[in-house]
């Protein structure tokens, strides 16, 4: 990470080396918090925020979920984050944006705690690599479960939730492979460690619902809708280990991982071992879309 020389920190902006917080704080000990991770692109017509309205929005939602106080209206985050964007000079990165309980409290219950609410932005390549991007990755089946909906709110993006996805992924990374696919506790996929699955089969395009335990992805969607207008069949389906290995395509969806081939499930060859016409279309209506290339919806690009 190359750091940028403005954090925004409780309404203001301050160097990127002063954005720093107690080592008692509530969400530093429990993982009291929540976030989004949003990307900006250069486009023909400047900078644009993709979906960052939604993104913000979905912050609060979160917020609320986790009964975690929202102290600001989502119009003045979006107006933050292209503050921040600005005073770094940054013409492309991706955005954090992170809510978390501070000091005044120590135990399980935060009363009294104070709030805070961050925003950085800096520049950040392909999640899962250009190579990967190319020519897709290799992933596993993990050990570990999905957090349920009967232990926590896997569709709210909590910071404490997503120890379960880092125990997932470096499990992967030390076995050799490139991410983790995580099934619920049913025994069905759910999501990446860090992403949206999508599979396509006979033409066909699966991606598990939220009742599954998978986030209700942002990027999920737009690629949703984009195969969808393009005319391709989708629908929201359980999906299994057995699914996968009989799939012709699979690939991941995610605001860092954008859209990513997965070429190999658990040592075995996703159909001939190469990103499908499926995964090449749903990459250049999605990367045409935010680059402002493609003008199939307009909207969802916020200019800073």
């Amino acid at each position: 990470m190359n750091p940028t020389e403005h954090i925004w920190m409780d309404g203001e902006l301050v160097p990127w080396e002063s954005a720093t917080v107690h080592v008692l704080a509530h969400g530093l000990h429990y993982g009291t918090g929540a976030f989004e991770g949003i990307r900006a692109y250069e486009t023909p017509k400047g900078t644009a925020v993709f979906r960052l309205t939604d993104h913000m929005d979905r912050l609060r939602r979160s917020a609320k979920a986790l009964g975690i106080p929202f102290g600001y209206e989502v119009e003045e985050l979006v107006d933050a984050v292209k503050l921040v964007l600005r005073s770094n000079g940054l013409k492309s990165g991706y955005v954090r944006p992170i809510t978390f309980y501070g000091t005044g409290s120590m135990g399980l219950n935060p009363a009294g705690a104070g709030v805070h609410m961050v925003i950085a932005a800096w520049e950040w390549g392909a999640y899962l690599g250009e190579e990967g991007i190319q020519n897709g990755i290799r992933v596993a089946v993990s050990s570990w479960r999905r957090i349920g909906h009967n232990a926590f709110m896997p569709d709210a993006k909590g910071t404490g939730g997503y120890m379960n996805s880092v125990l997932a992924k470096s499990a992967a990374i030390k076995a050799g492979y490139d991410e983790a696919l995580l099934l619920n506790e049913d025994g069905l996929i759910a999501e990446g460690s860090g992403e949206n699955l999508f599979m396509v089969r006979k033409g066909v395009v699966h991606t598990p619902p939220t009742s599954a335990g998978a986030l209700d992805g942002i990027t999920r969607d737009s690629v949703y809708s984009l195969l969808s207008e393009d005319g391709y069949e989708i629908k929201e389906t359980q999906v299994t280990r057995t699914d996968l290995y009989y799939a012709d395509e699979v690939f991941f969806t995610g605001t860092a991982a954008e859209v990513t081939p997965v070429r190999e499930v658990d040592d075995r060859d996703v159909g001939d071992g190469k990103p499908g016409p499926v995964t090449r279309r749903a990459q250049e209506l999605y990367m045409g879309t935010v680059k402002g290339e493609l003008d199939l919806h307009p909207e969802w690009l916020e200019y800073v």
